[in-house]
This record gives structure tokens, sequence and C-alpha cells, in this order.
């Protein structure tokens, strides 16, 4: 399908189980998208748990060629907000909770999204992400979040560390031990789309009737 964010419209795919609880867009980083077969194995993995997934373009191909935009977190946050008001719209996801999955600079993007839409945004977790790039954003965000990161990405590891003591909202950091940036070493994606199936199985679900 494509979201339609004017003057563009950006390509995506909206996959949902059946029944789903939940739903979650997933923001990609460092010039990434849709395709990326590290997101697909976590979103088929969410799915499992019963929640839809939404993975898109933040950027279009023209965008995509300049590598400012990929750092320019306030429109990618920006484009994220579009894909949430398009959940919002649709009638297949109007009424589910909204998680957001974000990964390097899409994580900056998705706190920040969570902290410009408080009562929207039931959880988020970030996998080897920039979070520290929110900037003042992160002591505004409400939702639930987890920060998953690399033993051996040491450097990103540090920032993430930061980044958890600004945030108010509940806050847990996951270390993956012996996994790098991309989480290329056997056995370690799987622990990531575990740990985010966990996560938003606990915090992205319908409220329990009054």
């Amino acid at each position: 399908m494509e979201i339609r964010i004017d003057p563009h419209r950006l390509p995506g795919s909206l996959l949902l189980p059946e029944q789903p609880q939940g739903v979650v867009a997933f923001a990609h980083g460092s010039g990434s998208g849709r395709f990326s077969p590290r997101n697909r194995q976590v979103a088929a993995r969410l799915r499992e748990e019963h929640l839809g997934t939404l993975l898109f373009d933040l950027l279009t191909e023209a965008e995509a060629l300049d590598r400012r935009n990929v750092f320019d977190i306030p429109l990618l946050a920006q484009r994220l907000g579009d894909a949430i008001d398009f959940l919002r719209s649709h009638a297949a996801t109007a009424r589910l909770p909204i998680g957001l999955f974000g990964a390097s600079t899409g994580a900056a993007a998705a706190l920040v999204a969570a902290a410009e839409r408080p009562e929207q945004i039931g959880a988020v977790v970030s996998r080897g992400g920039r979070p520290d790039l929110a900037g003042e954003a992160l002591a505004l965000v409400r939702a639930p979040t987890l920060l998953i990161v690399g033993g051996a990405d040491t450097e990103v590891l540090r920032l993430n560390r930061l980044a958890a003591r600004q945030m108010t909202c509940p806050c847990e950091l996951d270390v993956v031990p012996g996994a790098t940036h991309l989480f290329e070493e056997p056995g370690t994606l799987e622990q990531v789309a575990e740990l985010a199936a966990r996560w938003f199985a606990r915090h992205c679900r319908p409220a329990p009737p009054a």
C-alpha cells in the first residue's frame, strides 16, 4: 500500500494477523527501508504475538540519496507521525494500540514521535538505536520504552545508558551479549525479536474492559 504524506506517497507493507491485539510501526534508520531483513525478521516474530506490523519507507528515493536526511530526526519523526495518523484512519487498525519499533536513527524518530503523541503510543522498542539524538524529547516520552543494545557495540551502549538516565517513563535497557551494532552474530537477532515481542505483548494490548 501507499501512505500519503503530502506531497509524497511512501510505499509500505501492513500485515495483520487474525484478531490483532495491536499494531507496531517500524522506523528504519541509516538509509534502510521496508525491505530491511532484520526488521522483517522482528516483524514476523511480533505477528506471532497477534501484533500487526507496518513497515514503510520514511524517505522517498530522491530524499534517501541525501545522507543528511538520514539524520534529520524532525523529518523522520514527522513521517512517522503521519504513519500513526494513517493507522488511526485505517478501518482495520483504527482501534488498535500502537507501538513503535526504531532502529539506529529511526529509534530517535520513534522517541520524538512518542513524546509528541503521548496518548496514542502504547510502547516503544529501540534496536541498536541512537536515543541520544532525540534530545529534549527523551524526558517527555510517556510510553514504556525498551532499549536493546549489543554488548560489543560499546559506544552505542554508552549513549543508550546516558539516554536511559534522562527518561522519566518506565524504561529498561537490555544488552545482548557479544552482539555488534547490526546483530549479525548467530542467534543475536533472534534474541532481539524475542525481547521486542515480550515488551509489546506486555505493554501494547487493548485495555481490559471496565
